[in-house]
């Protein structure tokens, strides 16, 4: 079954094609762009896509589901890292990282129910000094502790 697209997801998409000629190679610009707008890539977004390249579908979902910059998925309207590094990880990561998964509901790659967080983890944050540390969008949290975890999210309850 094809899906329906909507009047808005129609003039976003076509925001998006007016920078582009419709060539195969601005596939992953466009992708990319298309993201930007609608936080992720909806199945009948690809499809459009894919109609205004000339492209299979199969195209744009192989391409969509090589490179991990692109989620198929809602993210939330805030994304929190927290760090796995070696001083992180030294210095009680992991229990950082089990805190705010209790507190958020989520583990590592989902989005609370509510599309208001994302969760993941990352390799290393570059802020070994401040071991443990985790970001909540571009701001960074350092020396963390379970309660400097609740601090930080005192606007959610707990789940766990």
């Amino acid at each position: 079954m094809i899906p329906i697209i909507e009047a808005d997801v129609k003039e976003k998409l076509s925001e998006v094609f007016s920078h582009y000629s419709g060539r195969k190679d601005e596939l992953i610009p466009i992708l990319q762009e298309a993201q930007e707008r609608f936080n992720y890539l909806p199945p009948e977004v690809m499809l459009e896509i894919a109609k205004f390249l000339h492209l299979p579908a199969s195209a744009v979902f192989g391409v969509s589901t090589f490179y991990a910059q692109f989620k198929l998925v809602p993210s939330g309207k805030r994304t929190v890292r927290v760090c796995r590094g070696t001083a992180c990880h030294v210095r009680g990561g992991a229990r950082i990282l089990r805190e705010v998964e209790r507190r958020l509901g989520i583990k590592p790659g989902e989005t609370t129910s509510d599309l208001e967080y994302t969760l993941e983890t990352v390799a290393c944050i570059g802020a070994c000094a401040l071991a443990p540390t985790m970001t909540v969008d571009k701001e960074t949290h350092g020396q963390m502790t379970t309660k400097k975890v609740a601090e930080v999210f005192s606007d959610r309850s707990q789940t766990g």
